[in-house]
Order: structure tokens, then sequence, then C-alpha cells
């Protein structure tokens, strides 16, 4: 029998004629998709900048454990709101010019946040991080839907997977440049006009923006409902797992193992590769076993890998696990953001805004959870939540997923038939 998707529709007939699909995946230019590739290495590469240095950021400003969780939640905050709206604007002024302007932001907000003079700018200039970066992650992401829909083909992993590369590479030269004694504001200003020029140089190779239906301009909030309710409750508890090990690795090697700077900027690094592996896989093993066992395995693997960190207790073991946490978590962004940009009804800008906003609520609400956890009792029994939390995706997974039309690529027709019915009717996606 053969595989159908119900995120995914084949741009070739059953007969294997060519059709206008193909035609259009030869004539898309390959720049457009290096152009996406690099902008989700920038935002990795952001992501990792920052999180490498907080460590940098307590010590420069003398704070506790719910300062820091407080200054992290304002980094959400800022996320959460941009994303509320980032369907809107990307209806008015299409995924390039918000990539491009959003992406200088993020770049601007890394070379500034270690030269600010006190912890409540430092607080501001977080926020008007999250902003920009939450901006550039839902703009890069409507983007590569549009060159996966050119290419008649699933990308979605693969671009993630350069997110993930930008990680080991922000984390990487993160532990380089201390190793060589590098100032950690030096460090950022690097970074920031580094990735300030490589935007500037893409944005010309990305596709141009299509016209606007009436339906993507028109809405500036849409509130998620159905499906995209359940999408972005699984994205949520992944994001949770995720958002852990960009803010509270490398300061659990550094504190509670007592591990060098040098070691603890490895931690980020070692999920990064992980993170990138699995991506760069994750199209091909959604085609052989479907999203349902690709997610749920997944999120059962973080969570016995969380585990045996916390268990084990040594940097060797920390940083194999955090890398298991990684493969396991791959896919879970990836393969909810492409089925959100493909719900009937919505346009693709705002099924992934709506999925990408309460994702971001664990962004928003799993971090300071566990900084406050960490207060009261220590960092080690905090981040037992994030093993909770991939345990719960792969309940949800194996649950929700079967009801939703098996999201992946799959053999059950049953399944993705309702999907395929509600995509040929018209005037349905704008």
């Amino acid at each position: 029998m053969k595989k159908s998707s119900a995120c995914w529709t084949s741009s070739k007939s059953t007969t294997g004629a060519v059709t206008s699909s193909d035609r259009v995946s030869r004539s898309v230019p390959r720049s457009a998709r290096q152009a996406t590739n690099v902008h989700f290495f920038l935002n990795g590469l952001a992501f990792a900048t920052w999180g490498v240095h907080v460590p940098t950021f307590k010590r420069l400003h003398s704070l506790s454990e719910v300062e820091v969780a407080l200054a992290m939640l304002a980094a959400g905050v800022g996320a959460l709101v941009a994303v509320l709206g980032a369907g809107a604007l990307i209806g008015r002024f299409g995924a390039r010019a918000v990539c491009a302007v959003s992406g200088l932001m993020t770049a601007a907000a890394i070379g500034a946040v270690l030269q600010l003079p006190s912890y409540w700018a430092g607080v501001m200039g977080l926020f008007v991080f999250g902003v920009a970066n939450s901006l550039f992650d839902v703009a890069m992401n409507a983007h590569a839907v549009e060159v996966e829909a050119a290419y008649g083909r699933p990308i979605m992993s693969s671009c993630h997977g350069f997110f993930s590369l930008g990680g080991l590479a922000g984390a990487a030269l993160a532990s380089l440049l201390a190793v060589a004694g590098v100032a950690a504001t030096t460090h950022t200003l690097w970074v920031a006009v580094g990735a300030a020029a490589l935007t500037i140089a893409v944005v010309p190779s990305m596709l141009p923006d299509r016209a606007r239906t009436t339906e993507e301009a028109g809405h500036s909030f849409m509130r998620p409902h159905g499906v995209i309710i359940l999408l972005g409750a699984m994205a949520a508890l992944g994001l949770v797992a995720e958002g852990a090990m960009y803010d509270w690795s490398v300061l659990y090697l550094r504190e509670s193992l007592a591990s060098p700077q040098a070691l603890a900027a490895l931690a980020y690094a070692s999920f990064s590769v992980a993170m990138a592996i699995g991506r760069f896989a994750g199209d091909r093993a959604r085609a052989r076993w479907g999203a349902e066992t690709l997610l749920s395995v997944g999120g059962t693997l973080a969570a016995i890998a969380m585990l045996a960190v916390l268990l084990i207790g040594h940097p060797a073991a920390a940083l194999a696990g955090f890398a298991l946490v990684g493969l396991g978590i791959s896919n879970v962004v990836p393969v909810l953001f492409s089925c959100a940009s493909r719900v009937p009804g919505i346009s693709p800008a705002h099924g992934i805004s709506g999925v990408a906003g309460l994702g971001y609520l664990g962004f928003l609400l799993g971090p300071p959870m566990i900084g406050a956890v960490a207060q009261v009792a220590t960092l080690p029994v905090a981040l037992c939540l994030v093993a909770l939390f991939a345990a719960a995706l792969a309940v949800l997974a194996r649950r929700v997923l079967p009801i939703m039309g098996a999201l992946g690529t799959s053999t059950d027709d049953r399944a993705t038939r309702p999907v395929r019915a509600a995509r040929q009717e018209p005037g349905r996606h704008g």
C-alpha cells in the first residue's frame, strides 16, 4: 500500500506523470532554501549565545535563581506577546520582510543584553530579544512552508536541523572563546555583527512575497481552536524540555556539578548536536514510522535520559544524557509546525503562530517554574520536571495523533481521508 500523509500531499499523480507542482519544484531557486537554512542557523546561534551566558548574566548582576528566572520570564513574555500578532504581520507584509526586520532586531538584542548597565535594563533587553526572536521564528517557519510547498516534498525537519547546528556553533564558539580569554561582551558583539551581516546578505535570495488574501491580511489575532489547541499543547510540552536545556543545562554543570565554564558550555552543544542529527533524519523517520511513533518514542527517550542525568550526577553522564534528550525531542516542533501550516480554514502563518503561541507558554512557564523549584529545593530536583513533561508528551502523542489523523506520514488511510477531503475544499487556506 502506498504511504500517505495527513500533513503532506505528494506532488505526483498516481500514474507517475509530472504535475505542475513538479515543474514549480524544479523552478524554485536553490538559494531560497539556502536562505531559509541560514535564517534557522542564525536563530539557533542567537539562542545559544544567550544560553551559554546565563551564568555570565547571573554573575554580572549578582543574581539569585529567582532573579534569573524573572529575567527569563521577561524574554518569554516578549516572545508570547509577539507571536500573537505574528500571523497578522506576516499576512500584511510577507514572510521575507518580517524575517529581515526581526532578524536584525534579534542580532541587535544579542549584542546589547550584556552591555546594559543594570539588572532591570537587562530584563528589558531580554524582553526585546523575546519579541524579536519570536517574530523571526514564525516568519522563517512561514517562509520554510512556502519553500516546502514549492519543492513538493517535506523539508521542515531539515530546516530545523540548521537551527540546532546554529545552537551547536554558538555553544562551541563560546567554549573556544572562554578558553582563549575573550570577554563575554566581546563575544556577543561579534555574534551580533556577523548575524546582522548574514541576514542582510541572504534576504534577496528568499522567495518573493506573494499577494496576500483578505483572510490572511484581515485578522490581527486568530484565537487558537480545535486541532491548533491540540498541536499547541504538544508543542508546549516539547518546548519545556528544549527551554530547560537552553536556560538551565549550562548552569546545572557549572553549579550543581562544579564544572569549569569551558566544559559547562558544552552542555548545550551536546544537546544541539543530537537535535541536529534527529532533525536531519526527521523527514525520513516520519515517512517510515509516522509522527505518532516518532513523537511518543522520542518523548519516552527524553524522559528516561533526563532521569539518568540527575541520578548519576556526573559531567560525562550529563553531556550524554542531554544529547539523548535532544534526540528525543528533536522533531516535536518541526512536525507540529508543518502540520499547523496545513490545517484547513486558516492561513499557514496563522496556523504556525497559533501553535507557536501555545508552545511558547512552555518557554514562558517552564524555565521560571524550574527556577522557582530550584530556589525551594535544588536545581537537580527542579529538572525532574523536564522528565515529567517529556513523559506527558509521549502519552499525548499516542492519544491525540491518531484522533488528528496520523499527522506524520502514515499507512492508515482512514486517518488521512478526512484531512485530504478538507484540503480539497476551495477557498479554505487563503
